[in-house]
Formats: C-alpha cells, sequence, structure tokens
C-alpha cells in the first residue's frame, strides 16, 4: 500500500490519501470502516467514563495483546 501523508503549512500531519484500490481492499475486510467516524452514544460514553474512573491510574492502560500475552505465559 503506498499512502501519502498530507501535512498543513506548518509541516503538521492533517490526514493521508489512501489509493483506491487499497481503500476498496480495506472496506472488503472492514464493511464498517466508513462508519468509524461516527460518535458513540452518550449512555457508551457513560459507561466507558465510569470504567476508566475505576482504574487506580488509567495512564497504566496497554494493549489487549500484552495482556493475552501474560495471562498465556501464567
Amino acid at each position: 500500500m503506498k499512502t501519502q501523508i498530507i501535512n498543513d503549512v506548518n509541516g503538521l500531519p492533517t490526514g493521508v490519501f489512501i489509493p483506491i484500490e487499497d481503500w476498496e481492499l480495506i472496506k472488503k475486510y472492514y464493511p464498517n470502516i466508513e462508519k468509524v467516524d461516527q460518535q458513540l452514544p452518550q449512555w457508551q460514553k457513560d459507561i466507558l467514563d465510569s470504567r476508566l474512573a475505576d482504574l487506580d491510574n488509567p495512564n497504566n492502560l496497554g494493549p489487549i495483546d500484552e495482556l493475552f500475552r501474560v495471562l498465556d505465559s501464567e
């Protein structure tokens, strides 16, 4: 996949260009990809906020794959 980063006048990345052939392939494997930018309903945000509030230190969150690796090693 040959993507291009689009930068603003300050050189900061603002977007990505994906060739249409690659985009069509992505949509084939992830049919709901175009709905990714939809907002979460407030009830889902409330649940996430509640769960984050229950954490001792949200900065210690890590990828789920790492958790599975640790659990598999035990």
